[in-house]
């Protein structure tokens, strides 16, 4: 491991962010060639909790657009804000574990779950809008 590798990542860690944190711990771990299927590296590490984090950003989008409507007062908007914010980290979190990653699926660099974090991203921030948009038409 590079020096220049480890200052990145120390610099990363230091700025705590998911998606700047990303990069450097994908970089970071020395993977060999031959990465089995259920080897948990880093990249893939931080790909997964993208993804559930857009997941739980697509739950929460969905029950706030359900109580849009039907709930009064400043309590209705905290779902959809929540759904935007995590479908918003886990967007830049799959394009930047995307961007980074050395090859296609099954290289142990995450792609598979920085594209599910992208696309599961997206739908959670559409659906936080949507349901923000609604909470304060009806308000």
């Amino acid at each position: 491991m590079s020096v220049r590798r480890l200052l990145a990542a120390a610099a990363a860690a230091l700025l705590g962010g998911i998606g700047l944190a990303a990069p450097a711990a994908a970089h970071v771990s020395a993977q060999s060639s031959e990465v089995g299927a259920y080897t948990l590296t880093a990249a893939r590490f931080w790909a997964t909790a993208a993804a559930l984090l857009a997941l739980t950003g697509v739950v929460i989008g969905r029950l706030a657009l359900a109580r849009s409507v039907s709930r009064i007062g400043n309590g209705r908007t905290k779902g959809a804000i929540t759904a935007l914010v995590a479908g918003l980290i886990a967007v830049v979190g799959g394009a930047v574990n995307l961007a980074v990653a050395d090859g296609g699926p099954g290289t142990g660099n995450g792609v598979v779950g920085g594209a599910a974090a992208l696309f599961l991203g997206l739908i959670a921030t559409f659906l936080g809008w949507l349901a923000l948009a609604r909470s304060r038409r009806t308000g």
